[in-house]
């Protein structure tokens, strides 16, 4: 859970204003109003995912203190978020194989984050419009970012284990002549870092919405 990975990483936990910085909740506090701060206050802790029992939540914040009589709106669980088995229903334009006026955009499609998911977002509607005006638009070359997931999500996969997944290197094409193990991985990644963002330019050069 949240808690427990921010408690293993000291710079997540203490490298900025929040519910776990010293200071940290009057520091928030202080930049709104006070009409606002009881909101503030309890935002502080949306990030609180955990699998431990509300009980030993308690037990544990009130240890903290200055929360030692604190009472909580809200305690910490692990959220799902609800997502279709895209390389079963969705096609490589993000539509349903069964009817293909739908198209899917967003989280739902079954990437993880918001950048991810905002990324996915974007594509759909590019793929929309391309449709609408009656134009091809060329595959996302599977070497960037975008392109990277979205094959993942629409036939990369495996359609049985099939997960919300986060970008990462781990879905890019191969690099011919890299260097395996963790002293190339520096370079591996420059790697897939310049290829990705060449193929990216190249393929909004001969994207026929460009300009619209």
């Amino acid at each position: 859970g949240e808690i427990e990975h921010r408690s293993h990483d000291r710079r997540m936990a203490l490298g900025r204003l929040g519910e776990m910085v010293a200071g940290g909740l009057a520091g928030l506090v202080e930049q709104v109003e006070p009409a606002g701060q009881e909101q503030a206050l309890q935002a502080g802790s949306v990030g609180f995912q955990t699998k431990m029992k509300y009980g030993a939540q308690v037990d544990v914040f009130r240890k903290i203190p200055g929360l030692e009589n604190a009472q909580f709106a809200r305690l910490g669980g692990i959220h799902r978020n609800t997502f279709l088995n895209s390389p079963t229903l969705l096609d490589a334009q993000m539509r349903l194989k069964s009817k293909p006026n739908i198209r899917f955009a967003g989280q739902v499609t079954g990437v993880e984050g918001y950048v991810e998911s905002a990324a996915m977002g974007l594509l759909a509607g590019r793929m929309a419009a391309a449709e609408i005006l009656g134009r091809d638009l060329p595959p996302v070359p599977p070497t960037t970012a975008m392109g990277a997931l979205v094959t993942h999500i629409t036939g990369g996969a495996v359609a049985k284990t099939f997960q919300p997944m986060n970008v990462n290197f781990g879905l890019f094409p191969p690099l011919e002549d890299a260097r395996s193990g963790r002293r190339g991985r520096k370079d591996r990644y420059k790697g897939y870092t310049d290829r990705a963002k060449a193929d990216w330019q190249a393929w909004l050069a001969q994207s026929p919405l460009d300009g619209l």
